[in-house]
């Protein structure tokens, strides 16, 4: 358990390292699509790629309302550098923190935590988006000679970290027969494995650094503990448990974003002038800075709101939703309003408003549309 004075230090120590390391790299990470060995390197030392996994895996063991402020200040740069280590604390680590055995727990979360493995979470199919209770990709049982296991065919696609994995966590239909939503297994499938195949990096609008691609599993076979649990039939509960807690995640992200946006706009309207007046005093421009304000602020109040429900116990599924929804929403008008004040500058690349405002579009898609948000949220109102 982190205490209060250790996590204060740790926030001191990577906002520095954010603000001393990492933003000086952003425009080297845009055009040539690779986060530098160095920084990788620093997140690992730095206990970055374990800080929302358990202490006694080796991880920080920090509260949810520590990893959402955590995430803040990663957000305060380019998003791909936090993809870097995002699965290993996130949807894909967080697949074994809910419901791994103790021995798959033991054997691949403090791996993990030091990112000497990096994880994978394969649920995304082409056919099976926003709404993965539908999936075909298939976890056909097999017994034999050389042991129990399972025999995984299907296709996943945008899978985040895929073409840097070592073990991908993949939802497969375990009983074709039973309905949307149910006879869903989780499976821990190594990414070298005979029959695993991953595709180019996909090319992306934004987030740059952060690489995806589809995987392949052609009659890939592993072996029968390769079952994250026990059940043959709850990995999709598994999935929609590691969301709920990711769209926190996804939510402070957007929020650190914000912080960056706003301050990038401020200094830019201060020195910037027009007429011989600084833009900052015209009200056009005050509007839009006061706008931006008082989303951000009602932002990251939501989202502190969430995460305390969250560890609380009492809200593990609405409140995430709605900080997901609303902050990922919020950061896409503050980004535009951030050109907006750049005026032609803001169009131009090589500027952080310019390469952020087309990062944060994806944050509306990641973790459940905005959409699935909205459906999630308003059928946990009327239960």
């Amino acid at each position: 358990m982190v205490s209060t004075t250790e996590f204060d230090e740790l926030i001191e120590v990577l906002r520095d390292f954010v603000r001393r390391e990492v933003m000086p790299a952003e425009a080297g990470i845009d055009e040539s699509d690779e986060i530098p060995d160095r920084l990788i390197a620093q997140a690992k030392e730095m206990g970055l790629y374990g800080y929302a996994l358990p202490a006694e895996f080796g991880g920080l063991g920090l509260s949810v309302r520590q990893q959402v402020l955590v995430t803040m200040e990663l957000g305060y740069t380019s998003p791909a550098f936090r993809s870097l280590f995002g699965t290993n604390n996130g949807i894909a680590g967080q697949v074994l923190v809910l419901a791994g055995t103790e021995e798959q727990r033991k054997q691949w979360l403090p791996r993990l935590a030091s990112g000497e493995v990096v994880a994978s979470f394969a649920l995304t199919e082409p056919d099976a988006g926003s709404d993965p209770s539908r999936l075909v990709t298939s976890a056909v049982p097999l017994s034999g000679p050389d042991g129990d296991g399972w025999v995984i065919d299907g296709l996943k696609r945008y899978i985040t970290n895929a073409p840097a994995a070592d073990i991908f966590m993949v939802f497969a239909r375990t009983d074709p027969q039973a309905p949307p939503g149910k006879g869903i297994g989780v499976f821990i499938v190594p990414a070298r494995l005979d029959g695993v195949s991953v595709a180019a990096r996909d090319h992306k609008m934004g987030q740059a650094g952060a690489w995806t691609a589809d995987v392949s599993f052609s009659g890939a076979r592993v072996p029968a503990d390769a079952l994250v649990g026990e059940a043959a039939a709850a990995g999709y509960s598994t999935a929609m448990r590691s969301l709920a807690h990711g769209r926190l995640v996804i939510a402070a992200m957007c929020v650190g974003v914000m912080a960056r946006l706003i301050d990038e706009s401020v200094t830019y309207a201060r020195e910037r002038s027009q007429g011989g007046h600084p833009i900052a005093d015209y009200q056009l421009v005050q509007a839009m800075l006061a706008d931006s304000q008082t989303e951000y602020m009602a932002a990251r109040a939501l989202v502190l709101d969430a995460a305390a429900r969250y560890d609380a116990g009492t809200d593990q599924r609405l409140a995430p939703s709605a900080a997901k929804y609303f902050a990922s929403e919020a950061v896409g008008r503050i980004a535009d309003r951030a050109v907006q004040i750049h005026g032609g500058s803001g169009y131009m690349r090589g500027v952080p408003v310019e390469r952020l405002y087309r990062d944060v579009r994806l944050f509306r898609i990641y973790e459940g549309t905005s959409q699935i948000q909205q459906l999630v949220i308003a059928r946990e109102m009327l239960r």
